[in-house]
């Protein structure tokens, strides 16, 4: 019978499958591509590798680094038919959880300033997170990546990554500026921007704001 395994369980075990790794190194390649959809701690991967090996769907072997060994986990036969079990099953969608967009929604609470300030940093970090998404997209053109063979579908995630980036960064700067022109968050003092529940009113990089 298969042991019962969380996503990141498998998340770890489909890494895994790639080729050996250390935990750490393992850690390392989940802040690198992970982090960008499955967040998961550093001390999180450690307990994945050893529930893992535990359960013989992946082997460790101590291999010299220095003056600390350091544990290598291997991928077993049974691990990767683990896997291809878990790819089969239906997943669900995405579940947005985002505090930021939280404060958005009821601004209306504190202050027109205070809604800008928020718009600001989410802008801020939406563009940082472009340019890194850009920074990767750069180097898979460039030599294929740590994984070229593995492009075809890492090219999948990575559009999807970096259109989603360029999204909220160009909806927050369509919400700063509409707020810019507003007077306050009262009835009278803002309105509804033109066209902004129909799809695609803001989707041009340098579409015109339009007046309330």
């Amino acid at each position: 019978m298969a042991p019962e395994l969380s996503s990141t369980s498998y998340a770890v075990l489909a890494l895994l499958g790639v080729r050996p790794w250390s935990a750490y190194e393992l850690a390392q390649q989940m802040s690198r591509s992970l982090s960008w959809y499955w967040p998961k701690a550093e001390s999180l991967v450690y307990a994945e590798c050893k529930k893992l090996a535990g359960h013989e769907l992946a082997t460790s072997r101590q291999e010299p680094r220095g003056r600390r060994p350091r544990t290598v986990y291997t991928i077993t036969d049974r691990g990767r038919e683990a896997l291809r079990g878990w790819l089969d099953q239906p997943a669900g969608g995405p579940r947005l959880e985002w505090e930021a967009m939280l404060q958005v929604a009821f601004a209306d609470h504190g202050s027109r300033e205070q809604l800008l300030e928020n718009l600001e940093a989410i802008r801020v970090d939406a563009e940082e997170r472009r340019d890194r998404a850009l920074a990767q997209v750069a180097g898979y053109v460039g030599d294929g990546g740590p994984f070229p063979d593995r492009l075809p579908v890492i090219a999948l995630v990575g559009k999807f990554f970096l259109e989603y980036s360029d999204l909220l960064a160009r909806w927050s700067a369509w919400a700063e500026e509409n707020v810019g022109r507003w007077h306050g968050l009262r009835p009278g003092d803002a309105a509804v921007p033109a066209a902004a529940f129909e799809p695609g009113a803001w989707s041009g990089p340098h579409r015109p704001v339009d007046e309330p």
